[in-house]
C-alpha cells in the first residue's frame, strides 16, 4: 500500500492526529531464532541497514507517518489535511551491536552534526515548521528493528509538546529577560544534587521536576536555539554528556537500558526565538529494577504525571554508576 497519510483535527484537544494505516505492514522484530548478525540472512527479515561504507546514514522511512507526497485527505465531520511532512531514519553506525553508549566521542560529535544538518535541510522546506530528532531504544518502548538508529520527524506545524514548552519559555523571557531553561540549569548547578555530568559547555541532570524515574535532560549550559548554533566545544560537551548518561543507564542493571530520547529546539519558520534552548530529554520506562513504568490514568487522561520516586534518589543512583569515557567525567 502506498503511503498517503492524513491529519484529522481533534476539536477537544486542539491538535492534529496523524492516520497512516499503511504502517500496519511495516517490518517488525524478527523471530528469536533469527540472527541478523549471523552468516546467513533470511530475506523475509531484512536488517534494513544501508549498504556501503558510512559512519552515519540517513534515509527516508519506508513506512512514514507523514510524507510530502500526501494528497487528497478524506472528508470527515472534522477538518482533515494531507499529512505533509518528512519521516527519516538515522542509522547511528554500521555496527549493529553498538549503541550511543558504546560509540566514541568523535562519532557522537558527528551524530550531533548530522542531526543539525538534517534539521537545517528539512527545516528549509516551506512545508516544514518543526524538526524533532528522537530515538526509541529497546523493545520496551516499541522498537521494531534491532540496529542502533533513531528517527527524525519534520512537521508542518509545531507539535503540542514543544509548542507548550516554547510558550512557557517565551513568557519567562518576556518577564525576566533571560532564558527559562538557562535559569533552571543555573539553579541545578548551584543546588548540585541532581547533576549527572558537567563540563564547561554542557550539562546532564535529573531535573528537579522529573516526571519519570531516571529522567535526564542534556543541554548546553549557555543557551543556543538550534544544533547549528552550537560551538564545537558545546557540541563536544554534549557528546560526552550523551555517552556518560547512556553508559550510566546501562550500568544501572548491567543491561541495555530502554529509553525514549528527544531533542527540542527552535521552530524552523525563519523567525527569531531568543527564548528557545536546545536540549534533549530522556524518558526511561523503569520504576524499579523489576517493574516497568507505564503511563497511568492520571498521566494519559489527566496529563498530570505522578512519579513514584524522588528525583534526588534517582540522581544519586545514576551518580554512583562508575563509567569511563575518553575525557574526565565531572560530577
Amino acid at each position: 500500500m502506498s503511503a498517503n497519510p492524513h491529519f484529522r483535527w481533534h476539536p477537544l484537544r486542539g491538535e492534529w492526529v496523524a492516520y497512516a494505516s499503511h504502517r500496519q505492514g511495516r517490518t517488525f522484530l524478527p523471530p528469536p531464532e533469527y540472527n541478523p548478525l549471523g552468516p546467513t540472512v533470511d530475506p523475509a527479515f531484512p536488517t534494513e541497514l544501508p549498504e556501503g561504507k558510512y559512519d552515519v546514514a540517513v534515509f527516508e522511512n519506508r513506512f512514514p507517518s507523514m510524507t510530502l507526497a500526501a494528497r487528497d485527505a478524506p472528508a470527515s465531520i472534522v477538518e482533515t489535511l494531507p499529512a505533509k511532512g518528512v519521516c527519516e531514519v538515522v542509522v547511528f553506525t554500521r555496527d549493529a551491536r553498538a549503541s550511543i553508549a558504546t560509540l566514541s566521542i568523535d562519532h557522537l560529535d558527528l551524530l550531533l552534526q548530522v542531526w543539525g544538518d538534517r534539521t537545517r535541510e528539512l527545516g528549509s522546506r516551506p512545508e516544514i515548521e518543526y524538526v524533532l530528532p528522537f530515538e526509541n531504544k529497546g523493545v520496551e518502548v516499541g522498537v521494531t528493528l534491532h540496529h542502533p538508529h533513531g528517527q527524525i520527524y519534520a512537521y508542518p506545524f509545531v507539535p503540542p509538546v514543544p509548542a507548550r514548552m516554547l510558550e512557557q519559555q517565551a513568557r519567562f523571557y518576556r518577564e525576566k529577560g533571560k532564558g527559562l531553561l538557562a535559569d533552571l540549569i543555573a539553579r541545578e548547578i548551584a543546588d548540585g544534587q541532581r547533576v549527572i555530568y558537567q563540563d564547561d559547555g554542557a550539562i546532564a541532570f535529573v531535573p528537579v521536576c522529573a516526571r519519570y524515574p531516571y529522567e535526564v535532560w542534556i543541554a548546553p549550559i549557555e543557551p543556543v536555539a538550534t544544533f547549528e548554533d552550537l560551538s564545537p566545544s558545546q557540541r563536544r560537551g554534549l557528546a560526552r554528556a550523551l555517552k556518560t548518561v547512556t553508559l550510566k543507564y546501562d550500568g544501572l542493571w548491567n543491561r541495555s537500558f530502554p529509553y525514549l530520547m528527544a531533542w527540542f529546539s527552535a521552530p524552523t519558520d525563519g523567525k527569531a526565538y531568543p527564548h528557545a534552548h536546545l536540549h534533549a530529554q530522556f524518558y526511561p520506562p523503569y520504576r524499579t529494577s523489576d517493574r516497568l513504568k507505564y503511563l497511568a490514568g492520571t498521566e494519559l487522561a489527566g496529563g498530570m504525571f505522578a512519579n513514584d520516586s524522588i528525583p534526588e534518589e534517582k540522581a544519586r543512583e545514576l551518580q554512583e554508576v562508575a563509567v569511563s569515557i575518553e575525557e574526565t567525567v565531572h560530577f
